[in-house]
């Protein structure tokens, strides 16, 4: 008796339709927690450096009280540290990654199950799940060379 490895194997294509169905669908949700998260913290960030801009320029102008231009110093010094980790996060590239991602997953959802439902039981071929399984890996492939391409550095000389 060998152990279970935790595969499936010997499936049928329906079988392997709705376990790549089900893939597809953990993917999305994937995308979708990751797009909530970025996209709130793009905004927080935004707007606390917004609120921390605006207050130290308002402080700045009642300069004859010293608390009051401390703490616009101070606020002037928050939105100058959310300038320099907004960009290192980048956010808002890495939201609208997952925005993507998700519209992609969603999409190919709807043509694996527009296939399953128009296609005979026994027409459905492992060679047409192949394909849907190549878009899904090209997803991911997509996905993962954004986010390398948002989390290099920039280079320190510009191109020629």
């Amino acid at each position: 008796m060998q152990p279970d490895s935790g595969l499936n194997v010997g499936l049928s294509p329906r079988e392997t339709a709705a376990f790549l169905l089900e893939k597809i669908r953990q993917s999305n949700d994937y995308a979708r927690g990751k797009k909530r998260r970025f996209g709130r913290s793009a905004s927080i960030t935004k707007v606390a450096t917004l609120a921390l801009s605006a207050a130290s320029t308002v402080i700045l102008g009642l300069q004859n009280l010293n608390a009051w231009a401390g703490l616009a110093l101070a606020c002037v010094a928050l939105v100058t540290l959310l300038g320099a980790v907004e960009p290192f996060f980048n956010w808002r590239s890495r939201w609208v990654a997952m925005e993507e991602a998700q519209y992609r997953f969603q999409r190919l959802s709807d043509d694996l199950e527009y296939l399953v439902a128009s296609t005979a039981a026994d027409g459905l071929t492992f060679d047409q799940l192949g394909e849907i399984f190549g878009q899904y890996q090209a997803i991911w492939n997509d996905l993962s060379r954004t986010w390398l391409e948002h989390r290099r550095e920039a280079p320190l000389t510009p191109h020629a």
